[in-house]
């Protein structure tokens, strides 16, 4: 599936739900599913600059495509870090460079969330981006 279908995927999902509690509900609910990453891998390197909470986002470039692990310590940033890992691992560097952030706005998640938790978020995509721009140039 590329990033696409699974951005579209997200948008259909989100307008199944009826109100913004619902929505709130199903980001958290990715969050507790996500497997988390070891304590060694919870460094300073890893740490998400920007984000009101602790996230932590470690990439690995395997047979051409990234593959992210993520965690933090709080069950909202957690549940949206969780949501864009589900779009962008396990893609090439290049499909991710190529593709856009627009999904968040037709969702309308970026409206509904604090100051901080948009600046959080917007600090994660960069970091996605930043991931693919350097593992591109590794390759």
């Amino acid at each position: 599936m590329t990033i696409k279908e699974k951005q579209q995927e997200i948008i259909d999902e989100f307008a199944f739900l009826d109100d913004w509690e619902q929505k709130y509900e199903y980001i958290i609910d990715l969050g507790k599913e996500l497997k988390g990453l070891p304590e060694d891998k919870k460094t300073e390197e890893n740490l998400i600059k920007g984000c009101q909470s602790k996230v932590w986002i470690d990439a690995e470039f395997k047979e051409g495509k990234l593959f992210f692990n993520v965690d933090s310590d709080g069950i909202l940033p957690k549940g949206i870090v969780s949501l864009l890992v589900s779009i962008y691992s396990g893609h090439s560097t290049q499909e991710i460079l190529d593709s856009d952030f627009e999904f968040i706005a037709e969702i309308g998640l970026q409206e509904f969330l604090s100051p901080s938790r948009a600046n959080g978020l917007m600090a994660m995509t960069k970091q996605i981006k930043f991931y693919a721009v350097a593992y591109q140039l590794k390759s």
